[in-house]
């Protein structure tokens, strides 16, 4: 009996540390420094008060000759890392580096503080990448 005990215990201490490992595994999914509640949060500002689904549709995934698609992986002038993306957002786009020839001005025409362009970022970085 004590055999089944310890062995019940050994069972339960692997099955924690393969949660909490998959749980850290998760985390790390994100780029440094993002949490799933900035990319929530940037959801919530691309769909609302960011104005960004007027030009890239409620999905980000673009509206012809206004904004580009935001859920593929390809980027035009970045290498789509969270960083690039805050670069692009804060700076805005010219028409002639834009893919639907459209201009993007800074923070997309709107009055986001840097942690709502954070935010937004960290959504668009969520949604360029492949479900697993």
């Amino acid at each position: 009996m004590q055999q089944f005990t310890r062995l019940g215990a050994i069972v339960c201490a692997l099955l924690a540390v393969g949660t909490a490992s998959a749980a850290a595994q998760g985390a790390t999914d994100l780029p440094e420094g993002v949490t799933k509640e900035m990319v929530a949060d940037g959801q919530k500002i691309f769909k609302g008060q960011g104005l960004c689904q007027a030009c890239h549709g409620p999905e980000g995934k673009g509206v012809p000759g206004l904004g580009a698609n935001l859920t593929d992986t390809e980027w035009l002038h970045s290498d789509g890392s969270h960083q690039a993306i805050i670069e692009s957002i804060l700076k805005g786009v010219s028409a002639d580096k834009s893919s639907t020839g459209s201009v993007m001005p800074p923070k997309g025409g709107s009055g986001l503080s840097e942690k709502q362009v954070r935010a937004v970022a960290a959504y668009v970085w969520s949604v360029s990448r492949p479900a697993k």
